[in-house]
């Protein structure tokens, strides 16, 4: 049997894509790349998502002094996922990938952008900064958990269960036109001025929480199956 290289075995993980919209992505990122100009590089298309993530922290910010920014936020999520989608989808499909290079740019650059994202939605009106930034604490600690699993077994599932980050950027989309379009999202809960980001933001973290703990009881019992613990003496 080969011996396993550990320097490569997170790169070279076998990506499991199990959220809802993937089977739709696998179909169409292909297609989109093979249709872009040569001049277009993957670099270009992380550059363009992680610039998109700012503006859309920048469009929340500013959707506190008029909500026609919302639909600019909107825009630029569209714009964040194709950048954050085609950069890896380029270049496999024109062979030039760069393992190593990719997994740490693309992984740095998600980071960031979720903490973008994250906090320019705490920065607007419909959503308080520390539900904001519990999402992104949240986020963060579950994308560690996805990095140490693709170390641990050799296989990378981003998702958990069926809701990923293009369905994550979905919802965002239909909540931000809903709040644009003023449909009264707004209600009170113990005294406390919230709307339904807020209730929506809340219910994500805690579900992150949680199968966050599943997913490590998960691992750690596979774990000991192959490393079982000393016995006491």
């Amino acid at each position: 049997m080969a011996e396993i290289d550990e320097s490569k075995r997170g790169v070279e993980a076998e990506r499991e894509p199990n959220f809802l919209l993937a089977p739709f992505e696998k179909r169409f990122l292909p297609w989109v790349a093979g249709r872009l100009p040569r001049r277009v590089l993957p670099d270009d298309l992380t550059a363009i998502g992680l610039l998109s993530a700012f503006g859309i922290c920048a469009a929340y910010q500013l959707s506190n002094e008029s909500l026609a920014w919302l639909w600019v936020a909107s825009g630029l999520l569209v714009v964040q996922w194709l950048g954050d989608s085609l950069d890896g989808t380029l270049a496999r499909v024109r062979g030039i990938q760069r393992p190593k290079y990719g997994f740490y740019l693309d992984h740095m650059v998600d980071a960031i952008s979720t903490a973008a994202i994250g906090i320019g939605l705490g920065l607007s009106p419909f959503m308080l900064l520390s539900i904001g930034t519990l999402i992104v604490v949240a986020y963060l600690i579950l994308s560690i958990n996805v990095y140490l699993e693709s170390m641990a077994f050799g296989r990378f599932r981003l998702g958990y269960g069926f809701i990923g980050p293009t369905e994550i950027r979905a919802i965002l989309i239909v909540l931000n036109t809903a709040l644009a379009l003023k449909l009264g999202l707004d209600f009170n809960i113990a005294d406390v001025n919230l709307t339904v980001l807020d209730v929506i933001g809340l219910t994500i973290a805690g579900g992150m929480i949680v199968l966050l703990v599943g997913r490590a009881i998960q691992n750690l019992r596979e774990l000991a199956k192959g490393e079982p613990a000393a016995p006491r003496r």
